[in-house]
């Protein structure tokens, strides 16, 4: 399934069959409520809102976009019938293998239909959700994408920063820290004692918006990233009012100027972070002043707030990716599938068992390599990471707690970390400790470990694909006759 655009990528979602409309909801909390009830649930769509109260129709708001597996699949191009780790495995294949696109200047871009410069801006006509009950104000930019140009070596950086809406005319940008590829490059504007020009894409396609929250070294390009991913090189113009190039098919992107933190600042949140908790009050944050918007004839804005975990904006896991990529590199073997829970904040390693200590030296390598998370587990072979309660039948019945659990302490966190007191993260430490628990069959008598009764992995994929038809078709209604 490939598209070109997000309104492509949401006719691919539809007949998926994946897609639910909503009319009438209010952007003050109810839409960002609707959209975290429905992520919560088994079918766990994508949303379409139109009709938005107080906001003309067609003004529309599309979140959810890649939550689950299925559409996450998609969006990086791979077959949608994949299971979980499946999708994950594939994606890992393509990763290695993808050839940068590098976009192509147009004349014509769809984003340019209305355009509005001057006095004329005003950001009030989107609907911009408040998307959490105590957050600071309306986010136009949750699943936006932030352009801008290095001025040393032109190189445009186009990554995933949130977006708050303050006045007609005024955005704040919330770099997150000054290491950010974003904040290094304003940083280079304000020393000079200019205003860096920026650009605010808010409806990108999803390939863009991977590429957006996706770690990419200094002076690699997000544009020739999404391409890589669609196989085919994203269509781009010159902004009119920033001279960046920006792309064609996104919905609506706001130009403009990011003044330096002397000249101005308004404050910046609170917003709901993906642990599912406030992590920081009101902070001065860097002010765009928006010079120009354009938008296409019924305008799509991506949402993709952060929310209470286990929801996560994104179905597979790429956290887990890479730790699957460093267990190989240390020369872990045998390592058959690695997956993430709660937001990413429990780690799974599944492996094939082949000497004493196996177990805990993958254990030992996931821990030292996943930011946040307190729980890493690791599970034999017959297990799937990606299934939940597979992972707990696991712990639960292989795992003796006197002898398979270990503490790490002092161990890679982050200032978003709610359980770490506030008298430390005023001192600067955001360290906590992380446990690693065994759950396989001990090596030691591994081969009198009682047998399983349960189908392998094998022997159920077998039975779904020739009956997985059936068990899933609804049952008819009976007829009130």
């Amino acid at each position: 399934m490939s598209y070109r655009d997000l309104r492509e990528f949401i006719t691919a979602v539809e007949r998926l069959g994946a897609l639910r409309r909503i009319d009438g909801a209010d952007p003050r909390f109810e839409l960002g409520g609707i959209t975290e009830v429905a992520a919560g649930t088994p079918e766990c769509p994508a949303l379409l809102f139109d009709s938005i109260k107080g906001f003309r129709q067609g003004f529309r708001v599309f979140t959810n976009a890649t939550t689950s597996p299925q559409r996450a699949a998609v969006a990086l191009g791979l077959h949608p019938a994949l299971r979980p780790l499946d999708a994950l495995k594939a994606w890992m294949a393509k990763r290695q293998t993808l050839v940068m696109q590098k976009p192509v200047m147009v004349k014509d871009a769809a984003v340019l239909e209305n355009s509005m410069s001057g006095d004329a801006v005003d950001l009030e006509k989107f609907p911009a959700p408040y998307w959490h009950m105590k957050d600071g104000g309306p986010y136009i930019g949750s699943g936006s994408v932030v352009v801008m140009r290095d001025p040393d070596t032109g190189w445009i950086n186009a990554s995933t920063y949130r977006v708050q809406v303050h006045t007609r005319y005024k955005v704040t940008i919330q770099f997150d820290h000054p290491g950010r590829h974003g904040a290094i490059i304003a940083k280079k504007y304000w020393d000079q004692g200019k205003a860096c020009p920026v650009a605010v894409v808010n409806g990108p396609d999803p390939a863009l918006f991977i590429a957006g929250f996706e770690y990419l070294p200094t002076e690699a390009s997000e544009y020739d990233f999404a391409g890589a991913i669609k196989g085919a090189p994203l269509e781009v113009f010159e902004g009119p009012a920033s001279g960046l190039p920006l792309p064609a098919r996104s919905e609506i992107i706001l130009e403009g100027e990011l003044l330096p933190i002397t000249q101005e600042t308004l404050p910046e949140g609170p917003f709901g972070e993906f642990t599912g908790y406030y992590a920081a009050a009101k902070r001065p944050c860097p002010v765009m002043v928006v010079n120009a918007i354009h938008h296409r004839n019924n305008p799509i804005l991506l949402g993709s707030p952060p929310m209470k975990p286990p929801r996560f904006h994104f179905g597979l896991p790429f956290r887990a990716a890479g730790i699957w990529s460093n267990l190989e590199s240390a020369g872990v073997t045998d390592v058959v599938g690695v997956w993430q829970h709660v937001a990413q904040l429990m780690t799974v390693v599944a492996l094939k068992q082949r000497y004493d200590g196996h177990a805990k030296r993958a254990g030992l390598i996931a821990a030292a390599n996943r930011y946040m998370g307190r729980l890493v587990v690791v599970v034999d072979d017959d297990v799937d990471p990606s299934n939940l309660a597979d992972v707990m039948w696991a712990i639960t019945t292989r795992c003796e707690p006197s002898e398979q659990v270990d503490i790490v302490r002092n161990a890679w966190s982050s200032a978003l970390d709610p359980r770490i007191p506030p008298q430390d993260k005023a001192r600067g430490v955001t360290s906590h400790s992380k446990l690693i628990i065994e759950a396989c069959r001990p090596f030691a008598w591994i081969n009198q470990f009682p047998p399983t009764s349960a189908l392998t992995q094998e022997e159920a994929r077998a039975i779904e694909e020739k009956w997985g038809g059936v068990l899933r078709r609804a049952r008819p209604e009976k007829s009130n006759g």
